[in-house]
């Protein structure tokens, strides 16, 4: 597996504020909106040449993403990606958000209110990229 370097973890970095500061009000006026919560991009890894994979957690849902490469990002991406993993296939939804990023996301998980820390998110979040890149584990739905 190729580690990813200083500018791809600033990139995560960046569109992991991109994606608050689109979503953050609208996320607070949900009914399971976790406070201790933030918006962070975890466990990524290249995924082929033209994506990187990895979690996106959020203060209410745990998101599976793949993030298109910085080159692609000025080209037309289609609206859905098919992404196959050890684990199976997953459709995911194109998201365009400020600054120019993209990314593809699923739902992995929908509540989180009962979390009590980033810490925690963050190791469900690894637990989940550890499932999703195992063969067989029924996560495909």
């Amino acid at each position: 597996m190729q580690t990813l370097t200083a500018d791809e973890y600033t990139f995560l970095t960046d569109l992991s504020k991109a994606y608050r500061d689109r979503h953050l009000p609208s996320i607070k006026r949900k009914s399971d909106w976790n406070p201790r919560l933030g918006v962070d991009a975890l466990c990524f890894q290249h995924h082929g040449a033209k994506h990187m994979v990895g979690a996106l957690i959020t203060p209410c849902e745990l998101w599976l993403v793949a993030v298109p490469d910085h080159s692609l990002l000025t080209e037309t991406l289609a609206d859905t990606l098919t992404l196959s993993l050890p684990s199976g296939t997953y459709p995911l939804s194109l998201e365009r958000l400020p600054g120019g990023y993209g990314l593809y996301k699923r739902a992995i998980l929908r509540d989180l209110s009962e979390l009590e820390s980033m810490q925690e998110a963050a190791r469900l979040a690894q637990q989940m990229m550890a499932r999703l890149m195992q063969p067989d584990e029924g996560l495909n739905a």
